[in-house]
């Protein structure tokens, strides 16, 4: 189950998250040749992947950052840009440019550290934008949790997309990072459920300000939770070892 489009279109031009998109895209690309040289990948993780180990001995801070433009794969980088893609525009919507890059470069760092604070002394490199689009993924949710999303199931033969509240997407894919944040071993490489859990909370918390000002209660009844009418305004001021 995944989702792959959701029926809440944004006023403006979404130019921070295309530009994320685009850069994370290309940053991929340039490394690509990379993935066929184990030597070379493996410096490139670690000079620019987030390492908990090196964080511990107060080492390479920027990869609290780096971590977050870097990819483990095609796959990886498909999924992060198609969740980006989805909810990221809305809250840019929302926020504003410039704002929102701040928003998700905080989430990105929040990740990294949530991460780091489960596995403080872990020599295993963590890559990806998953941490930072799980902030955007928290945000949509404060903000829009009754905004349709169109999610795909494939079970062997059978396949159909339906449309849910993103309240119950978003909801699950939560509970999921944490049931699996504690239930699965990942000390040996795998996906890094708690950058993605942490990065939701801090997006959640960070979104609050935002909803407030909007109205808080008042604008979830205003919109009834779905996005706003487009001319409507509610209070708002205009490879080797890696988690992934």
């Amino acid at each position: 189950m995944f989702p792959i489009r959701d029926h809440n279109p944004s006023e403006r031009t979404p130019y921070v998250t295309l530009s994320l998109i685009a850069i994370n895209v290309a940053i991929f690309l340039a490394g690509l040749v990379l993935f066929s040289d184990q030597r070379a990948l493996s410096q490139l993780y670690y000079d620019y992947a987030l390492l908990p180990i090196r964080i511990s001995n107060g080492e390479n801070y920027a990869a609290l950052v780096t971590s977050t433009f870097l990819h483990g794969g095609f796959m990886h980088l498909a999924g992060n840009m198609l969740f980006l893609w989805i909810f990221g525009d809305n809250l840019e919507d929302e926020m504003g440019h410039i704002p929102f890059l701040i928003f998700y470069l905080a989430c990105g760092i929040g990740a990294s550290l949530a991460q780091f604070a489960a596995e403080p002394l872990s020599s295993i490199p963590t890559v990806g934008a998953s941490g930072a689009i799980a902030g955007v993924m928290g945000g949509y949710l404060l903000l829009y949790p009754k905004a349709r999303v169109d999610i795909f199931i494939f079970f062997i033969v059978f396949f159909r997309i339906f449309p849910i509240p993103a309240w119950i997407m978003l909801g699950l894919w939560f509970a999921l990072q944490l049931f699996n944040g504690f239930s699965i071993d990942t000390s040996g490489g795998g996906v890094a459920y708690w950058a993605h859990a942490g990065g939701f909370v801090i997006g959640l918390i960070l979104t609050l300000p935002l909803w407030f000002k909007l109205g808080a209660g008042l604008f979830w009844r205003q919109t009834h939770g779905h996005p706003p009418h487009p001319e409507a305004t509610y209070g708002r001021s205009s490879v080797p070892t890696v988690r992934r």
